[in-house]
């Protein structure tokens, strides 16, 4: 149940962002940017990053729901869960590896960041537009972590998950926003 009494039994971030507009349409509109449009890294990359950040700061509201989007643009399915088991387990694309490391090490310890760990996403084949989009996207998995724990949001069920990844992909950070708004 939210804490506040004002946010139905089910809110999620949409609830708050239809409340603050000034506030939230320019961070959707940034989300989408972020999310979707032009990287080195493809928008299931990206997914695969804000699910696993949120995952490895113990955050289960982001984590559900960007992992779910992650699998629905074709990142394999129940990676983030086989990392958080075993982050150095072996994945298709061994390129990810050093960045999944730098986003593990970024979200824990971030003080603890070094030349080396910047280096290692580099020796890997990505570029530095990449790793600092991998950075952004861990920076809003922290974000978002503050901003659903600190309203209480109850995470979402798997199923509801895939439904909410399916309308995501389909309508972009902006948009699925604006249609929450039309429904309130």
């Amino acid at each position: 149940m939210p804490f506040f009494k004002s946010l139905p039994e089910n809110a999620g971030p949409p609830a708050v962002f239809t409340k603050n507009p000034e506030l939230y349409g320019p961070w959707s509109t940034m989300s989408q940017t972020m999310m979707n449009g032009p990287s080195p890294l493809s928008q299931g990359e990206r997914e695969l990053i804000l699910g696993y950040a949120a995952a490895v700061a113990g955050c289960k509201f982001v984590h559900v729901a960007h992992s779910e989007v992650a699998y629905a643009w074709g990142i394999e399915n129940g990676l983030i869960e086989r990392l958080l088991e075993n982050p150095d387990a072996d994945i298709a694309d061994a390129r990810l590896k050093p960045l999944l490391a730098f986003v593990r090490k970024l979200t824990l310890t971030p003080s603890d960041m070094t030349q080396a760990d910047a280096d290692a996403v580099f020796a890997a084949g990505w570029d530095e537009q990449a790793l600092h989009d991998a950075i952004a996207v861990t920076a809003r998995a922290a974000f978002m972590q503050r901003l659903v724990e600190g309203h209480g949001f109850i995470p979402m069920s798997r199923e509801a998950a895939v439904k909410r990844a399916k309308e995501r992909i389909e309508h972009g950070y902006v948009n699925l926003y604006a249609a929450f708004r039309k429904k309130a």
